[in-house]
């Protein structure tokens, strides 16, 4: 499991978010804002991955061992076509 790696990721996320904030505050370059934001939003998206790799590694897997893995599958599913839109 990732959960030490995911727990780090999301502490960074949140100090990137107060930085933001305090750029937006001070009055700091739109551009230089908006190139920040983007990195917190593909980092959230790394984060993402991992929470749902560690997810379908444990949760699903033993789910469908159990027989019980179609509602399961259909979160994942959902999950996959709300991040692909």
């Amino acid at each position: 499991m990732n959960a030490e790696k995911i727990k780090q990721l999301l502490k960074t996320g949140r100090g990137q978010m107060e930085g933001i904030l305090k750029m937006y505050e001070d009055g700091r370059y739109c551009v230089d804002i908006s190139k920040q934001i983007l990195s917190v939003i593909a980092m959230l998206q790394n984060t993402n991955a991992l929470i749902l790799n560690d997810h379908i590694s444990t949760c699903v897997s033993e789910a469908i061992m159990e027989q019980k893995g179609k509602e399961k599958i259909d979160e994942i599913t959902e999950i996959l076509v709300k991040y692909l839109r």
